[in-house]
């Protein structure tokens, strides 16, 4: 339900590109053109300026997407609760998830939501936590999971798991590293960290913080942009990787990896759901109600 002309302008607003918005929906460059016209003239007024191959907002654009954003997610409230009615959940949920939670934890959590909603349409999202906060502020996904220690203000946080952050080096390592080392000792090993943006750094440099030890001085061989990156680099060099433990499971059962005990320093964190203040999705409700029911079970 809704018309689909906001949604064509919406998308192709967002990415400031009509040949974006043909690939995010689905449908022919010249559909989106027609529908972007069509639009034009029912309000007698542009709403992009063209120049060369780029595109940008009018004042009218600007006007139209603020009022568009308000009226699309009003739809998709409208065509929950309706269903709601009949004890049906029905509609479009778009999630994002930062890559530790994408990887690791939403696949069984996924598999079990659509085996029970099979009539909501899911889509994922994958990027860094602050990537994730980027999108739910742009409306560009009803629902974040993210990682870390960092909040903004105009969104809102509910914890839905613990985490643990954990040192890791290759069994066979060269390097004269044992079980445990204290926090010093991390200035004199080569590391291999998660870039910045991502949770598990924020909450590696936070701990670094309280031995006054800043990430600067640290002997950083790579920031890689996933854990799996992370546990492929350490396979094949002598260095300390930071990744969750949650992340490493088959790699100790097989001994490919150890755990080091960083003393005195503990990496705990949480896993939480972000949405924007005032604006909860209603299926976005439903996924966190059994999200956490899941976990719990586990």
């Amino acid at each position: 339900m809704g018309d689909f002309r906001l949604k064509v302008f919406q998308s192709v607003a967002k990415n400031l590109s009509f040949t974006k918005a043909s690939q995010e929906l689905f449908i022919s460059q010249p559909a989106i053109t027609k529908h972007v016209q069509e639009l034009e003239t029912a309000y007698q007024t542009r709403l992009f300026d063209r120049q060369g191959s780029k595109i940008s907002l009018t004042e009218s654009g600007k006007l139209l997407l603020e009022h568009c954003e308000r009226i699309l997610e009003d739809y998709k409230r409208l065509e929950y609760e309706m269903h709601l009615l009949h004890n049906e959940y029905t509609g479009e949920l778009k999630l994002g998830a930062s890559t530790t939670i994408a990887q690791y934890v939403l696949p069984a959590m996924l598999g079990g939501f659509i085996g029970k909603f099979p009539e909501v349409s899911l889509s994922l999202m994958n990027g860094n936590s602050r990537e994730i906060e980027v999108a739910l502020q742009e409306h560009r996904i009803d629902l974040g999971l993210v990682e870390g220690v960092f909040r903004l203000p105009n969104l809102k946080y509910t914890t839905f798991l613990e985490d643990e952050l954990v040192a890791v080096i290759r069994t066979n390592s060269k390097l004269p590293v044992g079980e445990e080392i204290t926090p010093e000792e991390l200035l004199d090993l080569p590391l291999v960290l998660r870039e910045r943006g991502s949770g598990t750094l924020d909450v590696f440099e936070r701990a670094l913080q309280q031995h006054n030890i800043k990430l600067s001085s640290l002997k950083v061989l790579m920031y890689l942009g996933s854990t799996e990156s992370i546990k492929l680099f350490l396979e094949h060099t002598d260095s300390l990787g930071i990744v969750s433990v949650r992340s490493i499971g088959r790699e100790l059962y097989s001994g490919q990896l150890r755990v080091v005990e960083i003393k005195s320093m503990p990496m705990q964190r949480e896993f939480s759901f972000a949405q924007p203040q005032g604006q909860e999705s209603g299926l976005a409700q439903v996924f966190m109600q059994f999200a956490i029911h899941h976990n719990h079970k586990l």
